[in-house]
């Protein structure tokens, strides 16, 4: 997608890093045909309000439209008058209260139309040229050359339309086109309710940009031609949907030779000529091909089926944290007279077989690939751009992250939208299963009782008004993604079905049509999901939880939504924050409520309680937002740990509520919009290791969990405590293993750490080394004081931190820290890498572990991966707890 749109609103920093990583690499959708370009630049547009002309003139060659706004395609509305400066940005302070919402303007404020000169000359011998919308919100007419191109107003955000445009090419080679988009049909007020009245969802279309608890309304409800636009030229027969399942049959291992996989593959092809077309169908998947002869008839769609393959030897594809992510190319062409091309596609298929089935030990649903159990950790999304500004290369960003937490699923919440393709080969590339909600949440479509709806559950439950437009786009976007590895999981809805007949249309026709080999789940919390705990099925808590709540209560066995808090830190904060909001929250213990700035309140606040005061009277937002880091990671670390302590016991999987903002939320995030993480990550980072030795800190049982298929043998386990001074104390070391995907507990240290840290607490490391004494696995506890208090680490000396920094190559730095012998520990060092000159960060950069800290006498390395091309004076900021003032000061990179 294109660069121009991809972070319009981010500061200007943030800018240029991004703008280097977009020319730094190209991840394009590979599912393109022969010969496909988008039209993404030189699009204007104006009011429907300022337009007396109809479409047939505006799209006519003699219109003069120079003088029309620049408009932002792919985009909405509201991105192009940003881009124009014609509105304040919305995620910054309080500006979205300053645009006008179309509820109160009504429809026509935010109907505009869109055109757009191209040059595409006729097509010859045959060849047919075709008009592509990926995307439109909510409904189009579409004009080229002075023809109306579709006979009745399309409609449907989730649907993509193509017209055959062969016979509208003007013979000179320049063209016209022009589209009105109009708004989505039922507007929503946005009276602070999740998905405000409810009526959004009358739509099939977004449900949050009417608001949510995380986010505040989008005022034009993305109203636009938001998806990519394309020119397309075939032969006289073109390839459309393409469908490649993999068999993998019995048990798999990543390693070692592999008995054959089974390649099916159909695909649909259109000749839409007068006369019959005979053509070969084919595809070529690791040097063999398949094929098939066909005569299509005239003006015919027909689907081919081809012959089964037998895939030897093959490169499995496997979840993050299991195995690699191998990925074939495989080449779909239709060949006319045995010899002229006519269409050819290229799909990126990982081969691998997605299973479910029930865990009657745990009372859920357990997930498979391959024939191996994956126990999933999960983390809720909404989508990656509320302002619907997508690109190849934020959604890369993005699930790299999710990677890097050690997850391996996502879960697409059902208030948003299927997720584009990019999204997707994104998750190809890193491993992550998705689970994929389909449009409708339990706020809007009726589940509850809610005094802000303005319609009764019985109503709503009924919600959208157009169940064919519903089920049109349900077939629509499972065609789009259904030949992508990471899909794994489909579901009705969030919370809560679609109406029934949906629900039997999809359970009984359309999936087993056009997707049989997934697991259908019929909403988000269902008991098909989980059952029999809690006297039902659910999700939660949310909210922040003492790290007993993950370790000691037995929550739903596959939880699709767990977690809360997410406040980043204050250099984050002041992306968006002016500087007179910036006031630390007040938590008032005997009202149990907190005193929120409006601007913090307004963007989403989720309370910490006592948490943070638990490090030391807060003394600033900074402060504020430097402990809340502490409480963040540990949050994130004890959730994970906690889970898996009790996998295939108690549980099946987990999924965060959630993990990412399509805005400047507070909440429910491992990193912010601007893609800069904060501590949530590396707690999740460090909780989550496939191998990983972790403390129970309720009963001080010290624990091994190994989520691989190997099991792990002859390891020295080590455990020591460190006072506030740094004093070691060597509580022991012993050998230990552990087989595959199980947890094994090895010896509580429960009475010697609450004797260490009863006066002003103590530190707790864990170690895992392999016979070379390589470090497996390491993990750091801070523990609390016999008052459940952090009051030691308010008062620690300076440590004796050095670090050294160097360019491994371009877009890559090895830092290492190093802290002497005899000295404190060196504690939650932040690494950020910076523009020498600004000292701002680099956005995005991606640490292969941070806020780290370093024992005395030890030494740590981290790699940063960044966006290389143009990048110079860089340096490395390390910002530590107790990083004395003389040490803090920024490194320089040595080549």
């Amino acid at each position: 997608m294109p660069q121009q749109f991809l972070y319009t609103s981010v500061k200007p920093k943030i800018v240029f890093a991004l703008a280097v990583l977009l020319a730094l690499n190209s991840f394009n959708n590979k599912a393109k045909a022969q010969s496909s370009y988008e039209l993404n630049t030189g699009w204007k547009c104006a009011a429907i309000a300022d337009v007396k002309e109809d479409g047939l003139k505006l799209s006519d060659a003699s219109y003069n439209s120079t003088a029309w706004m620049p408009a932002t395609v792919p985009g909405t509305v509201l991105t192009t008058l940003l881009n124009n400066k014609k509105v304040p940005d919305p995620f910054y302070g309080m500006n979205n209260e300053k645009i006008a919402d179309i509820y109160k303007t009504g429809a026509k404020h935010y109907t505009y139309w869109f055109v757009k000169d191209f040059k595409e000359a006729p097509a010859a011998n045959g060849g047919q040229v075709y008009l592509n919308f990926r995307g439109v919100n909510y409904s189009c007419d579409v004009f080229l050359n002075g023809h109306k191109l579709n006979k009745s107003a399309q409609k449907g955000m989730f649907l993509r339309f193509s017209y055959n445009i062969t016979s509208y090419l003007n013979k000179t080679g320049n063209n016209k086109l022009a589209v009105i988009v109009y708004p989505p049909d039922v507007l929503g007020n946005a009276n602070g309710g999740q998905g405000g009245d409810g009526t959004i969802a009358r739509n099939v279309g977004l449900q949050y940009t009417a608001g949510w608890d995380w986010i505040q309304p989008v005022r034009d409800r993305n109203t636009g031609i938001w998806d990519k636009v394309t020119i397309q030229k075939t032969g006289a027969v073109r390839i459309t949907d393409t469908h490649v399942i993999t068999v993998v049959p019995g048990t798999r291992l990543p390693e070692g030779p592999q008995k054959p996989a089974i390649i099916q593959m159909e695909t649909e092809v259109n000749n839409p000529t007068a006369a019959s077309v005979t053509g070969v169908v084919s595809y070529d998947i690791a040097g063999a091909t398949v094929s098939k002869s066909v005569t299509l008839k005239p003006y015919a769609t027909t689907t081919v089926k081809l012959a089964d393959h037998a895939l030897q030897n093959p490169k499995l594809w496997w979840p993050n944290g299991y195995g690699p992510q191998n990925l074939y190319d495989v080449k779909v062409k239709f060949t006319i007279a045995g010899k002229q091309l006519s269409d050819h596609k290229v799909l990126k298929v990982g081969v691998r077989e997605i299973q479910s089935s029930w865990n009657e030990h745990t009372g859920s649903r357990q997930i498979a690939v391959n024939g191996q159990k994956i126990f999933i950790k999960g983390g809720n999304w909404i989508l990656s751009d509320a302002m619907l500004r997508l690109s190849d290369l934020r959604y890369d960003a993005e699930v790299r992250f999710h990677r890097d937490m050690n997850l391996n699923l996502i879960r697409i919440w059902g208030g948003a939208m299927v997720e584009r393709p990019e999204f997707y080969d994104a998750c190809d590339r890193y491993g992550m299963l998705v689970f994929q909600d389909l449009w409708g949440s339990g706020d809007c479509n009726g589940r509850w009782v809610d005094p802000m709806k303005l319609d009764d559950q019985w109503t709503r439950r009924k919600y959208p008004d157009d169940h064919g437009l519903f089920l049109r786009s349900a077939e629509d976007q499972i065609k789009m993604v259904r030949n992508h590895a990471s899909l794994a999981i489909w579901c009705g809805g969030n919370e809560i079905t679609p109406p029934e007949d949906i629900l039997i249309a999809l359970k009984e026709d359309i999936f087993p049509r056009l997707d049989n080999t997934r697991w259908f789940v019929d909403y988000s919390n269902s008991e098909e999901m989980s059952n029999n705990v809690l006297g039902g099925n659910g999700d939660g808590p949310y909210g922040i939880q003492p790290l007993s709540v993950f370790w000691n209560f037995k929550t739903y066995p596959f939880n699709s939504e767990v977690g809360s808090v997410g406040v980043s830190d204050y250099e984050s904060l002041k992306r968006f924050i002016p500087a007179k909001n910036m006031v630390a929250p007040d938590y008032d213990e005997n009202t149990r409520k907190s005193k929120v700035d409006s601007v913090w309140d307004y963007h989403k606040y989720i309370g910490y309680d006592t948490s943070v005061a638990k490090y030391g009277k807060i003394k600033g937002a900074e402060d504020f937002a430097r402990k809340a880091q502490l409480v963040n990671y540990d949050q994130y670390r004890g959730l994970a740990e906690g889970f898996t302590s009790h996998m295939w016991d108690w549980y099946t999987g987990f999924i965060i509520w959630k993990t990412q903002n399509p805005w400047t939320a507070m909440r429910g995030q491992m990193y912010d919009y601007y893609l800069d993480p904060n501590a949530c990550l590396y707690g999740l980072h460090n909780g989550g290791e496939a191998l990983h030795v972790m403390y129970n800190p309720i009963n001080g049982m010290v624990s091994l969990a190994n989520n691989t298929f190997k099991p792990s043998r002859s390891m020295m386990l080590v455990i020591k405590a460190y006072d506030m001074a740094g004093k070691e104390k060597l509580i022991t070391q012993v050998f230990c293993d552990i087989v595959p995907t199980s947890t094994k507990k090895i010896l509580s240290v429960k009475n010697v750490m609450d004797e260490m840290a009863a006066k002003e607490g103590a530190f707790l490391s864990l170690q895992l080394l392999d016979t070379d004494k390589k470090v497996l696995s390491d993990n750091l506890y801070w523990i609390a004081d016999s008052k459940g208090e952090y009051s030691g680490l308010e008062k620690m000396k300076d440590d004796a931190l050095t670090a050294q920094a160097r360019y491994i190559k371009p877009g890559k730095i090895e830092v290492t820290l190093t802290n002497k012998p005899n000295s404190v520990v060196s504690f939650f060092n932040r690494i950020s890498l910076v523009d020498a000159g600004t000292k701002e960060r680099i956005l995005p950069a991606f640490y292969d572990n941070n806020y780290i800290s370093v024992l005395p006498g030890e030494q740590k390395k981290v790699i940063i991966e960044y966006p290389a091309a143009g990048l110079k004076n860089l340096a490395v900021d390390i910002d530590g707890w107790n990083t004395a003032k003389s040490n803090s000061q920024l490194l320089k990179i040595k080549n």
